[in-house]
Parts: C-alpha cells; sequence; structure tokens
C-alpha cells in the first residue's frame, strides 16, 4: 500500500500553540485533536475495518504501561485515545485527540494493516505531546486565558532580587520556544537518575505533572546526576560564567546540550529557579518564579535561625542555618490527586541544592495552601518551606571569654514581600497572604503553633539600654554612606557604654564576604532617660575595592554597659544601586524587518571603568550573543553604542543589555517591546 502523509505541522501546530516551537515538526498538546491526511493512488484506499494506528513512545513500548497505543479508528481506546476518520476515499482525514493523561514525550506514529495472517506496518511520522492547560482535563489546567499566556507562553519575564526594604528587577529571558529547546527538555527528563536506572519504570510515570516537575528540579542542579547547573555563592569563578551575567536561560541550556549533559558552570539561586521555569513552561505545565525576602533555610528542622556576632558587630560564619536576604524558587500549577482534596493549584519547587528530599537534592511540590495552613505532613517538602517563610531568628553575642548573650528574638524578620511578576504586566505582585496569614495574627501564631516544630523562646527582660542605626536602605554606586547611630537609656540613671560599629560585604545568602570598616568608640556617657547620636561615615574608598556582585552592606552596632555587661545590638542592610543603562528603540520593531536600539552607559563612579564588556541578548531579536568591549570608561563619560538586529518572532519581547567591568559587574538593562507582524 503505497500514501503519502501530511502532518499539517502548521495547522495542527497553531491549534495547539505551539507554533514558537516550530511549524515544521508535529508538536500538539494532550487531551486535544489533531488532524493528519493519508493520500493513496488508489481508487480503494483502506479498509477501516482492518486499520489500527499504533502510538509509542519509550524504550520498550507496552500497552500495560501505556507507552504503546493502539487505536481501532471511530473508537475509544482503553486508555481515552481516540481516532476518527473524518473524510475517506483515496485521501483519508484522521482526527487524532491524545488521552488528557498521556504520557508526554516523543512519539511515533504507525499504522498497521492486517494482510491475511500477516500484520502490514507503514510508518505516519513523529510527533511531539505536551501538557494541555487549556484542556479541562487534564491535570494542570488552568482556567484563565491570561494567566496561560502569562505562565506557559510567555518567554520574557522578570525576577526579584534585593532586600524586603530595596526590591529590584532583573530581567530574564526564558527562552522555552527558542530553537532545539524542547529537544533538551525532552533530554533532560531522559538523563534523570530514574530514567538511566530504569526507563520503562521512569516513561510510566511521564503523565504526571508531580513526577516531571520534581525529575526537573532534581535535573536542573547537577549534585547527584547529569543535571545541568553546578552551584557556587562565592569567588572564584574560574572556568565558568559568574551567576551574576547570566541574562537568560537559553545559553545554559545549549551549553548543556553541546557539553554532552556535562554541568554548567555556575548557578544561584535565581539562575536554577529560572532554568527550571524555562524547562516546565516549555512541557507546559504553567509556572512562575518566585522571590521570597529574608528566606530561612533551616537545616535542623527547629524553626529557629541563630546569627551570631562577635563583640565587635562582626557577624560570625559559625551555625549552618542561615537566613538569605532573598531566595528565589518556583511555583507549578497542578491538581494534587495524592493529597486530600483542596491541595491543588500552586505548589512550591527549589530546584537549588539546599537539602535532600528522599535521597536526591530537590523540593517539592508542596502546595502553597498547605504552606499557608502549616499541613507539615503532607507531600512534599513542607516543613523545609514552612521553615522559610516562617521561621524565628535568634541573635547572639559570642565574647571573648566565651560567655553566650541572647539579645534578641525577632518572629516577624523571616518570609517578606514573596513577590512574583504580575499577570500581563511587568510589575511586582506580592503574594505574602498566599504563603501566609498576617504577621502576629491569632490565625498565624496558632498555625505555627500547630506545625508543631517550634522551639518556645524564653521572653526577654525590658531592656535598659538600646541602639538604632539610622542610614538610606539604598544608595548608588560610588556614594558614600551617612549613618547615624542612636544609643537609648531607658533607665533613670546614667549609662556609660563602648560602642562598637561594623560595615561588612554580604552575600545574598546571608554569608558575610569581606569586613569593610570597623570602628569603636569609648566610654559614652547616656543620661536617664535619654539619647546620645554617633554620626559617622562609610566610604566610596571602604568598599569600592570588595562589592564585586555582592550590592549588599550590613552595618552593625553594638553597645555594651561597661557596668553591666548588658549588650544591645542593631543591624542595617543597605542595597547598593548601580547606574542605569538606558536602551532606545529607533523605530518600530516588526517582523523580519532589521531596526536599531541606542544604548546609553554613564560611569556615575569617581573613577574609571576598566576592561568593559556590554552583552547583548533577546530571544526572537537577536541570535545567541552579542558583545562589544570597551577599553576605558572615565567618570562622569557616557558611551553610547548602536545595535542592528532583526526581529524573528511576534509579541512581547525583550532585548537586554550587561555591563561589567574590573570595578562595577552586573549592571543591567532592558527594554520591553512588542513586534508586529506587518
Amino acid at each position: 500500500m503505497n500514501f503519502t502523509v501530511d502532518l499539517q505541522c502548521g495547522k495542527n501546530n497553531h491549534e495547539h500553540r505551539t507554533t514558537e516551537i516550530s511549524t515544521s515538526r508535529l508538536i500538539v498538546r494532550r487531551g486535544q485533536t489533531f488532524h493528519l491526511t493519508l493520500q493513496s493512488c488508489s481508487d480503494e484506499f483502506i479498509d477501516n475495518g482492518a486499520v489500527i494506528l499504533r502510538a509509542e513512545t519509550g524504550p520498550k513500548p507496552s500497552t500495560t504501561s501505556g507507552t504503546k497505543i493502539l487505536l481501532e479508528l471511530n473508537s475509544f481506546s482503553a486508555n481515552l485515545w481516540r481516532a476518527v476518520v473524518l473524510h475517506t476515499g483515496t485521501r483519508m482525514v484522521l482526527g487524532i485527540c491524545p488521552s488528557p493523561n498521556a504520557k508526554i514525550g516523543q512519539y511515533n506514529l504507525s499504522l498497521l494493516r492486517m494482510n491475511g495472517d500477516q500484520v502490514m506496518i507503514y510508518k505516519i511520522g513523529e510527533f511531539i505531546l505536551l501538557f494541555n492547560p487549556w484542556c479541562k482535563e487534564d491535570a494542570v489546567f488552568l482556567d484563565s486565558e491570561q494567566q496561560r499566556e502569562e505562565y506557559v507562553m510567555n518567554e520574557e519575564g522578570t525576577i526579584f532580587t534585593g532586600t524586603s526594604q530595596c526590591i529590584q528587577q532583573r530581567p530574564w529571558s526564558f527562552g522555552q520556544f527558542e530553537e532545539d529547546i524542547i529537544d533538551i527538555c525532552l533530554k533532560l527528563l531522559d538523563n534523570n537518575s530514574k530514567c538511566l536506572k530504569c526507563p520503562e519504570r521512569d516513561y510510566i510515570r511521564r503523565n504526571d505533572p508531580i513526577y516531571i516537575s520534581r525529575m526537573v528540579t532534581a535535573m536542573v542542579n547537577c549534585c547527584d546526576d547529569r543535571g545541568i547547573l553546578e552551584g557556587r555563592w562565592h569567588e572564584p569563578y574560574y572556568g565558568g560564567v559568574c551567576p551574576w551575567n547570566w541574562n537568560g536561560s537559553v545559553a545554559i541550556l545549549h551549553e548543556w546540550n553541546n557539553r554532552g549533559c556535562q554541568r554548567v558552570q555556575y548557578g544561584q539561586c535565581w539562575v536554577f529557579a529560572a532554568v527550571a521555569c524555562t524547562v516546565l513552561r516549555c512541557l507546559g505545565i504553567p509556572t512562575r518564579v518566585v522571590t521570597n525576602f529574608n528566606s530561612a533555610h533551616d537545616t535542623n528542622g527547629n524553626l529557629t535561625i541563630d546569627k551570631v556576632y562577635d563583640e565587635y558587630g562582626n557577624e560570625l560564619r559559625g551555625p549552618k542555618d542561615s537566613i538569605w536576604n532573598f531566595h528565589v524558587w518556583i511555583e507549578s500549577w497542578m491538581a494534587r490527586n495524592d493529597l486530600v482534596a483542596g491541595y491543588d493549584g500552586w505548589q512550591v519547587l527549589d530546584p537549588t541544592p539546599q537539602e535532600k528530599s528522599e535521597g536526591i537534592y530537590c523540593c517539592g511540590p508542596a502546595p502553597v495552601k498547605a504552606i499557608k495552613e502549616g499541613a507539615v505532613d503532607m507531600k512534599y517538602d513542607i516543613p523545609f518551606v514552612f521553615a522559610e517563610v516562617n521561621a524565628d531568628q535568634v541573635t547572639w553575642i559570642q565574647f571573648r571569654d566565651g560567655r553566650k548573650e541572647k539579645v534578641h528574638v525577632e518572629t516577624q524578620h523571616v518570609g517578606k514581600n514573596i513577590s512574583t511578576k504580575m499577570c500581563g504586566r511587568p510589575d511586582r505582585e506580592d503574594i505574602t497572604d498566599s504563603y501566609k496569614y498576617s504577621e502576629g495574627s491569632s490565625q498565624e501564631r496558632a498555625i505555627v503553633s500547630e506545625a508543631n516544630l517550634r522551639n518556645r523562646h524564653i521572653a526577654q527582660p525590658t531592656k535598659k539600654l538600646l541602639v538604632n542605626v539610622k542610614a538610606e536602605e539604598s544608595i548608588n554606586n560610588g556614594c558614600d554612606i551617612q549613618v547615624i547611630i542612636t544609643i537609648s537609656n531607658c533607665s533613670a540613671a546614667t549609662i556609660h557604654c563602648n560602642l562598637n560599629f561594623n560595615a561588612q560585604i554580604m552575600n545574598y545568602n546571608g554569608k558575610p564576604q569581606h569586613q569593610i570598616t570597623r570602628k569603636h568608640f569609648d566610654n559614652i556617657a547616656v543620661r536617664g532617660n535619654a539619647v546620645e547620636n554617633v554620626v559617622l561615615q562609610v566610604l566610596y574608598s571602604d568598599y569600592a575595592d570588595y562589592l564585586d556582585n555582592h550590592h549588599l552592606i550590613r552595618l552593625t552596632a553594638l553597645a555594651t554597659d561597661l557596668v553591666t555587661h548588658a549588650s544591645a545590638l542593631d543591624v542595617k542592610d543597605i542595597s547598593v544601586i548601580n547606574p542605569d543603562i538606558h536602551i532606545k528603540l529607533l523605530g518600530n520593531p516588526v517582523l523580519n524587518r532589521p531596526m536599531k536600539a541606542e544604548i546609553n552607559f554613564t560611569n556615575t563612579l569617581r573613577v574609571p571603568l576598566l576592561q568593559c564588556v556590554f552583552t547583548i541578548e533577546g530571544p526572537g531579536l537577536i541570535n545567541g550573543m552579542h558583545q562589544t568591549k570597551v577599553q576605558e570608561i572615565g567618570p562622569q563619560q557616557t558611551v553610547r553604542l548602536e545595535i542592528e538586529f532583526t526581529p524573528m518572532k511576534t509579541g512581547p519581547r525583550k532585548l537586554l543589555v550587561d555591563f561589567d567591568s574590573v570595578k562595577l559587574k552586573d549592571v543591567k538593562g532592558f527594554k520591553n517591546m512588542t513586534v508586529q507582524n506587518y
């Protein structure tokens, strides 16, 4: 039997919203019909009753595992696939509807025809099957077109960083529909440890977004498998890319693929989260990037994070627990049929390797609702995420003589301003209320108590000596920091105290990097029920050589009563803001029409910038990355660059610019645009 096949890739992919991936390969979504045409030269084409369609996925397809589907025409298969004849004769048109619970991945489609006692097999072609958030029967169904456009189709995003007092935007190109990304995502699944150990068992579970999302979070880090990214949270970054220099996921995924599934160096939390978001959106699971400010990393599960300072105000590295200024994870939307009713919807997934879950470095999916309700006995990893947003911070002073003093217990510091990009807009949406009840409310305290994880802290006596650090929440890079330290005496008698002031460069994960200044003041007299102010500066010259990618300075003031030896401590984090990169479009963005953009950057520092590199990229706008090097930019000097590009895809796009030099790194700029098709 001779016939030709038309997979109708353009039409099918348009209807299945996959044309951004390809128009020449058949890529469809489960639970939705696609069509193909078989054209024969014979007047009598096919006897319908003797024809069966076969769809196979995986290394050893079988009907019992659901990886081999046998479809009789015009009837449902046992696993709810369906094939319907829409036109017969020399031209047969078939409508094929995969089950909304089908395994995702690459399929081979064949036609089987009985010829006496023989079965004749004719290859029809291949197709890729994805999750379908537009299908009500699919476990990832999301009942909002605006949210589907944002959390599945949008290739551009914003990640929020900084501190809870100074939240900053970081542009990111997810690029889930860029060339080869779909194949890399499927290769990622094939390289997960469970698949390598037993591929047949792994493929059986590829219908389940819970399983898929868990494997993706495990594979985005390379700690215990052939995963994508190696994490590194301090210099040097030799042999790889500094995490702050990545602007998008595509370059990372391509490098992993081109290097034969060898790890890419280096990632930190927002890079891990963004790459996982790319993979899951590509596979059809609605996903968004979420930032938790003042995020606790509780290693022993007691919901207490100890912060220890020496008597000079230096934060010590001792405890394994930490509070990150921000930590980034993702949420994916799915049904949780493995749990009792009520926990469908957004699920926390965290690919950053922090703690093992069932023996591997992954986290989630943990229902956001379960975190809010303190349901810590449910799957997966809810106690860990619960601690990230609810732990208490306990501050200690470690003295040289071995004495250790608890100076403060803070129950409302952790889990602030939990943020994600607003749906359909570049603004920040605060979703803290979905994770926790209002701090200090009776509901919040009751939930924490029900979680049965909290160590009760002994109430601290009313302090007679208090200290407060006052400074701007943020400064421009190159400026001095003006600081006022207020020492308060809450008793009637005069107090004599010493004051130690300390400034440290901090990593965003809460670890001190460099001490940049330290000052000591002897025998400050504070009259009864009065205050004394100490005014000082942290100069640009103090931090200029140490800031690097860590745009955070921690100011610490520690006052000690010379008579009672009681101490008072206060901490203030200062964000250092880089100068802006200004981007101006010279013309209107139109598909396949060359246009230009103007890039302007002014060195606002007091020193020249050397070995400057501008890196420009934008999926759908520019192939790969474009770099321009400038040897030197003097103080207050402005550099103007012009770049020409030809938009290759319509819709919302983002042009990204990254600037790095010896003295100034990780300066980001971006320009949003909408590419028209005319």
